[in-house]
Formats: structure tokens, C-alpha cells, sequence
């Protein structure tokens, strides 16, 4: 018989920065682990990902953009919302670039509803919105943390390690641009098995505006090929 006290429960975590809309593969990773930590108690970036995304228009790729307030040292949940009439905005951007997508009618009054009623000063908290309404319509189960909630200390990848050990993860999956600064000797020396996301491979969808673009909001996933929009992701 084995010892029961030599087992533990295998568990797969990932932690990164929210995103606003973010696109398909940050998703994938959300589904291809247990618990996923939005890493908010770091600096904001400006004119990054936390704040803003790509979508497809009849002119080209186009950022919308979530106005904010930001100084050299905040950080990313220490954010706030400047203009309030932003989500009537990108709403009606929504609208103008993807009413005659396939499938926009099936999913304009849940968006409709949920940016006009949004009133979250926050950009941490907008985000985590939308990524938990976007989960609920992929179908991801994925438990949803935040960094806030956790004792962080150290350097960059000593920090992540923390919040590994209290999540009780033995695999931690990262993106690939994290290759440059992560010390996997230190995951290792935890026991905690390091895998690198590959973002490559994905196919192509029905999509409005050619040519194809896969680095685009999951919104344009979602309203080019609603239920099947998990046809067209790696970890489904």
C-alpha cells in the first residue's frame, strides 16, 4: 500500500496580469489549469493589455481603449476609470464592427447589459468582470484568484513561487514571454514542475474583414461562431 502521506493531489495553477477582452489564448490557459491567479498587485504598464484590446474592423485592426488614471509607481488595482461614459463607447464600437457577425445577436443583450450596468471604478475589477462573463459563456470552470489575496515577497519569480506554494500548485504554467526573467532552478527546488504555454497552431474561424487575424479580442471568436467558438481554441 502506498504511504497516503507521500501523495499529493496534483494541481495546475497559471498567474498573469488581467487583461481587458483578452484574446482566445489567454483563455486557453484559464481552462488548462485548476486555479488562475490575476496578478493586479503589480505595476500598471501604459498602452499595455491591461487597459485595452484588438478588434477587427472594415479599416483594419482597431484598439479600444478603457481611459484611465495611472501614475509611474500604481499599480494595476490601484487603477480607476477617468471618462464613466467608456463602456457606452466601446459598446457602440461593438455594435458598428460586429452586428453582422453570425452570431452577435445571440450575445448583444448579455453584453449590452453588462456594460451598461457596469459601474466598477476600478480597471482590476472591470476586467475580472469580463473575464468571469466570458468564462461562464465558454463554459470554463476554472476557479478565479487574486494576487491581493495572497502573502507575496521576493524577487520576480520568488514572488510567483509564493503564491504557488499557498495555491498548493505542483505545476505552474507561464507564457512564453516570461522565458527571459523566470529561474526555473527555483520552481524545481519546490518540487513545482514548470510548462510553457505554446500559442502556435491555432485555426482559423469565419471571420469579417480579411485578412485573418488571430490577435484579436475572444469577443470576435465568440461573435463569429458562438457555441463553436471552443472548435477554434487548444484547450478544449
Amino acid at each position: 500500500m502506498k504511504d497516503a502521506k507521500k501523495l499529493k493531489k496534483m494541481k495546475k495553477i497559471a498567474i498573469l496580469q488581467s487583461n481587458y477582452i483578452p484574446w482566445k489564448g489567454y483563455f486557453d490557459m484559464i481552462n488548462m489549469v485548476d486555479e488562475f491567479v490575476l496578478y493586479d498587485t503589480v505595476q500598471f504598464t501604459k498602452n499595455d493589455w491591461r487597459n485595452r484590446n484588438l478588434i477587427k474592423t472594415q479599416k483594419g485592426l482597431e484598439w479600444i481603449t478603457i481611459p484611465v488614471q495611472h501614475t509611474l509607481s500604481q499599480k494595476i488595482n490601484e487603477t480607476k476609470i477617468f471618462d464613466k461614459k467608456w463602456n457606452k463607447k466601446h459598446f457602440h464600437t461593438l455594435i458598428t464592427n460586429y452586428s453582422k457577425s453570425a452570431y452577435f445577436k445571440d450575445y448583444k443583450d448579455t453584453f449590452e447589459n453588462y456594460y451598461f450596468q457596469n459601474t466598477e471604478e476600478f480597471l482590476s475589477r472591470i476586467n475580472y468582470g469580463f473575464i468571469t462573463k466570458i468564462n461562464e459563456i465558454l463554459n470554463i470552470k476554472t476557479l478565479i484568484s487574486r494576487s491581493e489575496d495572497f502573502k507575496i515577497y521576493g524577487e520576480k519569480t520568488e514572488k510567483l513561487i509564493a503564491i504557488c506554494k499557498q495555491a498548493g500548485a505542483t505545476e505552474y504554467i507561464s507564457g512564453p514571454a516570461a522565458k527571459s526573467y523566470l529561474d526555473e532552478k527555483l520552481f524545481q527546488q519546490e518540487n513545482i514542475k514548470v510548462t510553457w504555454m505554446d500559442y502556435s497552431g491555432y485555426c482559423e474561424y469565419n471571420q469579417l474583414f480579411p485578412p485573418f487575424e488571430h490577435g484579436v479580442s475572444i469577443l470576435d471568436l465568440i461573435f463569429n461562431e458562438g457555441k463553436n467558438a471552443t472548435k477554434f481554441m487548444k484547450s478544449f
